[in-house]
């Protein structure tokens, strides 16, 4: 494959600013996420600032541990317009290693109140040593296209004021 990216597009019915508070949430991810690998947020804190670290525990029936954990480094952040972050893990003596991969989302606003927002997995910066044992992408595009329908159900949510005559 030459391309060494994949990206998809999703229209949501929410303003910018909304769309990226939640992607700054990493409390949030585990419910965008398209592949269920992502189990809960390990640091909780709002993305803020390039390069913030921020962890998050993962399962992947294919990983030797199963249960593993994830240390991305905010890579990208502009808001409301951009976020994104490169992941990779911490060895034993505490050191970050990042395998040059990078998850974006860009947000385009169409209006006050409708977002177009591209979320793009990009592996061009993965050295030959890493891809000797994982195969880019390491899941199939329609991953992409999840995780984009799993974050508009957010932010619609969030969108919804409470209604008083509901009942829980």
């Amino acid at each position: 494959m030459d391309q060494e990216n994949v990206s998809a597009t999703l229209t949501v019915a929410v303003p910018a600013a909304r769309v990226f508070a939640v992607l700054a949430d990493p409390a949030a991810h585990a419910a965008i996420d398209g592949t269920g690998w992502v189990q809960e947020a390990a640091d909780r804190a709002p993305l803020t600032e390039v390069g913030q670290i921020f962890r998050m525990d993962m399962y992947h029936a294919n990983h030797p541990h199963g249960d593993y954990q994830v240390a991305n480094k905010v890579q990208v952040l502009d808001p409301p317009r951009a976020i994104g972050w490169l992941t990779g893990t911490e060895k034993d003596d505490g050191h970050l290693e990042f395998g040059g991969w990078l998850w974006r989302y860009d947000l385009a606003p169409l209006g006050p109140s409708e977002t177009e927002v591209t979320l793009t997995y990009d592996w061009s910066a993965v050295p030959p040593s890493i891809r000797e044992y994982i195969q880019f992408p390491p899941f199939g595009p329609e991953h992409l296209t999840n995780s984009l329908q799993h974050l508009a159900e957010l932010v619609s949510d969030q969108r919804r004021p409470a209604d008083p005559n509901e009942t829980a």
